[in-house]
């Protein structure tokens, strides 16, 4: 960890700072989701399903691109954004945040998913007997016994938005200090002659942090379980 230069220092601050601010946003929207899909029927739901897991199966760069015509200064929403509040997306930390949150979605809906279609329906529906709306069923009830597939869904999109590089490479470009990323870091070392020893240096950090989020996904995943189990 001594060696690691300023730039190396401050691709993995702002690779730690967007995954983290991905995650937390994409945390709602993927919980709602989820109970979307996991406890109503409703027309068009199958197509809800097919766009929410979208970006696992589209190449990045596919998706960094579709960012771009959508979010870019002269897309659609990027320039609503733009005129209306001033916020600019591309070529911005806080548009690599955008991808990587939506590359990640797929991975925290289907944990959330999963998890909540394993609750038991009739907890719910006693809950829903005693006079507790829907919203507080799924408050008090639905979220809580499903709480191990949030956790694990949190850590799985966090990895996968740290490592992600297609996407972000594509939207927001390759630049030191404000989009430079431990992978585009790594990219970069690779495209350099004599760039090895920097990107052994950033893969090792990477592969620690990506190896420390799954097992802590594992290990508060079955500590929530243990909780739920004895309520």
């Amino acid at each position: 960890m001594a060696y690691l230069s300023d730039q190396e220092w401050t691709a993995i601050a702002l690779s730690l700072r967007i995954a983290s601010v991905a995650t937390l946003v994409a945390l709602p929207f993927g919980v709602f989701v989820a109970w979307l899909l996991a406890r109503t029927r409703f027309p068009g739901q199958s197509l809800l399903d097919g766009l929410a897991h979208l970006p696992l199966v589209l190449p990045p760069v596919v998706t960094g691109y579709i960012l771009l015509l959508l979010f870019g200064r002269r897309g659609p929403i990027g320039m609503f954004l733009f005129d209306t509040f001033g916020v600019t997306l591309a070529f911005r930390w806080t548009g690599a945040a955008l991808a990587c949150g939506i590359m990640g979605f797929p991975l925290l809906v289907r944990a959330i998913r999963l998890s909540m279609e394993s609750v038991d329906r009739r907890l719910e529906e006693t809950a829903s007997t005693l006079g507790a709306s829907r919203f507080w069923v799924f408050l008090t009830v639905t979220l809580p016994l499903a709480m191990p597939g949030v956790v694990a869904g949190l850590l799985l999109c966090f990895a996968k938005a740290l490592g992600e590089f297609g996407a972000t490479i594509t939207f927001v470009s390759n630049i030191p200090g404000e989009t430079q990323t431990i992978s585009s870091a790594i990219y970069s070392y690779t495209q350099t002659p004599g760039g090895d020893a920097g990107a052994l240096r950033l893969t090792a950090i990477s592969v620690i942090v990506a190896l420390a989020a799954l097992i802590g996904s594992e290990w508060l995943s079955r500590r929530a379980g243990r909780r739920v189990q004895g309520l």
